[in-house]
């Protein structure tokens, strides 16, 4: 859980839900934002996130970017 991979990002987006016990359709309720654009993100598949939604994610589940998005060098 959590290793959700694109281009060296890891999206943690699960994991935080679980720590605010939250499911993803809540959250896509609270942030105004479809299952399926959020359901993209949390795999990992996302090309890129703008920051109102990154903005509107944190303030939802009360955590930091950093909680979120890791970087992992793939070296």
């Amino acid at each position: 859980m959590g290793e959700n991979r694109h281009m060296g990002i890891i999206v943690n987006l699960d994991v935080m839900l679980a720590k605010r016990k939250m499911k993803l359709q809540d959250l896509a309720e609270t942030i105004g934002i479809t299952v399926q654009n959020l359901s993209i993100l949390k795999t990992g598949r996302a090309k890129a996130v703008r920051f109102s939604t990154l903005e509107r994610i944190c303030e939802a589940l009360d955590c930091q970017p950093g909680d979120i998005l890791e970087f992992k060098s793939e070296k």
